[in-house]
C-alpha cells in the first residue's frame, strides 16, 4: 500500500505529539542493512522513523510563507493554467513517473535520486544514505505543516473535477491542505543535501529535485504556487537541520559511503533511460 503524504502526515505528526506527552514504549527500529550511526533510531509508526529534529524544534512556516493565493489573484490564474496544461500529460510516461513520485513509502522513494548520483541508492549498497534519507523525510515532510493547517487550500482535483494520478488516495488528500506542497519540500530539500554531498552532480540532481516537485502538478494534486512555495519550506528545514550535530555526522556517512559505492563502479539500479525519457517531456 502507498503511503501519501496525507497519509504520511497523519502518522508523523499523531505520533510526534503522542511522544511529547506519554511514555515512550516503541521499539527501536533500524532499516535491515542500515546503519545507526551510533544512534538510537526510533520507528515512531510503522515504516516511519524519528527524523533529526524534535517536535519543538520544526519551523513555524506560516510565519515565513505567504498566504495561498486568493481565488480571484494572478498567482491562482497562472495556477488554473498550469493546471490546465498538465492534464494533456495523462496516460504518459510522464504521468506515469508522477504516480511513482507520489510513493513515499520506503524503500519505494530511496532511488529517486539514483540516476541523477549516476550509484544504486538502497539500504544494501547505501545503507548510510539510505537512513538519512528515511529520517529526513519526518524533518522535511512536517515543514509545511503550520503553513499547511493555516491555509487549508484546496487542491486542484477538488475544484476542477478531475482525478489525481493516485486516486485512491483522493480520500485522504481532501483532508490534507494543498499549500505549501510537502512532497516537493522532501524532493527539494533531498536534492540539497544531496547536491552538497555530491557536488560534481549538482545540475542533474538538482533537475530531479524540481521534477519531483513537478510532479505534483502533473498529478493534479497540487497548483503551481503549491510546488513553489514547498520549496521554501524544504529549504528552510534543511537549513535548520544543518544546526544539529546528529544530522551533520550523517552527512559525513553518507558522503563517504557515495564515494566509495562510486570508486566500486556500481550502476544504478533503475531504468535511467526511461525516467530521462519521461522527465524530457515538455511542461510548458
Amino acid at each position: 500500500m502507498q503511503l501519501t503524504f496525507a497519509q504520511l502526515s497523519t502518522i508523523v505528526v499523531a505520533a510526534t505529539l503522542a511522544a511529547c506527552t506519554t511514555t515512550d514504549t516503541t521499539k527501536p527500529a533500524i532499516p535491515k542493512g542500515s546503519v545507526d550511526m551510533g544512534v538510537q533510531v526510533e520507528e515512531i509508526m510503522p515504516g516511519m522513523l524519528q527524523g533529526y529534529l524534535d517536535a519543538e524544534e520544526q519551523l513555524d512556516s506560516k510565519v515565513f510563507v505567504l498566504p495561498a493565493p486568493a481565488e480571484d489573484s494572478a498567482t491562482q490564474a497562472m495556477d488554473t493554467a498550469w493546471a490546465d496544461q498538465m492534464q494533456g500529460l495523462r496516460g504518459s510516461p510522464r504521468w506515469d513517473l508522477a504516480a511513482r513520485d507520489a510513493d513515499l513509502h520506503f524503500p519505494v522513494p530511496a532511488d529517486v535520486f539514483s540516476c541523477a548520483l549516476g550509484i544504486p541508492v538502497n539500504r544494501d549498497d547505501t545503507p548510510a544514505l539510505y537512513l538519512m534519507l528515511w529520517r529526513t523525510m519526518t524533518d522535511l515532510g512536517l515543514a509545511p505543516y503550520s503553513a499547511k493547517n493555516a491555509y487549508q487550500r484546496e487542491r486542484p482535483f477538488m475544484i476542477r473535477g478531475e482525478t489525481t494520478c493516485t486516486p485512491q488516495d483522493e480520500e485522504f488528500l481532501r483532508e490534507d491542505g494543498s499549500y505549501p506542497s510537502g512532497h516537493t519540500a522532501i524532493g527539494w530539500g533531498w536534492a540539497l543535501v544531496l547536491t552538497e554531498l555530491a557536488p560534481d552532480r549538482a545540475e542533474a540532481i538538482l533537475a530531479r529535485g524540481r521534477s519531483f516537485g513537478e510532479s505534483r502538478n502533473v498529478c493534479n494534486a497540487h497548483w503551481y504556487s503549491d510546488v513553489v512555495a514547498g520549496r521554501l519550506t524544504g529549504a528552510a528545514a534543511v537549513a535548520r537541520l544543518h544546526a544539529e550535530d546528529e544530522f551533520l555526522s550523517a552527512m559525513a556517512a553518507a558522503g563517504k559511503e557515495i564515494a566509495r559505492v562510486r570508486e566500486a563502479g556500481l550502476e544504478p539500479t533503475v531504468d535511467c533511460a526511461a525516467e530521462a525519457e519521461a522527465l524530457a517531456t515538455p511542461l510548458q
